[in-house]
């Protein structure tokens, strides 16, 4: 692992994401969370104070070690027990179906393998468990879109992918979606704040 992978790189993501309008995203998601839960891309911690007491556990994974060094300093803000992993979203550390809930926040976008990624999280959720998920992505807005795709390329060296439509993908990944909000949020360029907000389940066989 380099230095911008240990050093800058979560110190831009912790600084990025730990704004007022992603936290009133948090604020309205993150307490639906209930059960057994796994978030994917734990990151720095930033959803750990609003996980509620109506959860049982949570198991937070990230590759980034840097990143979960700075999540075990805000484990003490959740109501729930947090256990952190260092591992990949294609290839989560949990049983077959034990899982009520994941939470994905600002994750997917960052996955090598987003297919790979969703279909581990359908593996350990439960039939009826659900994916709560507030999600960067691909803008409905023709120019937006061109300069998203235009800059992805660049843009992956140093932080992310930008064009993933993020509602599509979860289809495919056999994910009945319940609700979403979709729209721009905040004041960074639309190609970087538009978002997608909401609940999905796995499809029933």
């Amino acid at each position: 692992m380099g230095f911008y992978a240990r050093r800058i790189f979560p110190f831009l993501v912790d600084y990025a994401l730990r704004n007022q309008e992603a936290a009133a995203c948090r604020a309205r998601l993150v307490p639906l969370a209930h059960g057994t839960v796994l978030e994917v891309g734990i990151g720095s911690g930033l959803n750990a104070p609003f996980y509620t007491a109506q959860v049982d556990q949570v198991v937070g994974i990230d590759p980034s070690p840097a990143l979960l060094g700075k999540a075990r300093g805000r484990l003490g803000a959740s109501a729930a027990p947090i256990l952190l992993a260092c591992a990949f979203a294609e290839s989560i550390p949990l049983a077959s179906g034990s899982i009520d809930t994941v939470v994905m926040t600002w994750t997917l976008c960052s996955l090598r393998d987003p297919r790979a990624g969703l279909d581990e999280i359908r593996r350990v959720l439960r039939p009826d468990g659900q994916l709560l998920f507030i999600e960067h992505g691909l803008a409905p807005d023709a120019d937006v879109a061109r300069w998203q795709r235009r800059l992805d390329p660049l843009w992956t060296r140093i932080s992310c992918h930008l064009e993933r439509p993020v509602d599509r993908l979860l289809e495919e990944a056999a994910f009945v979606i319940d609700a979403m909000q979709t729209g721009y949020v905040g004041d960074a360029p639309r190609m970087l704040n538009y978002l997608y907000q909401g609940r999905a389940r796995p499809a029933r066989p």
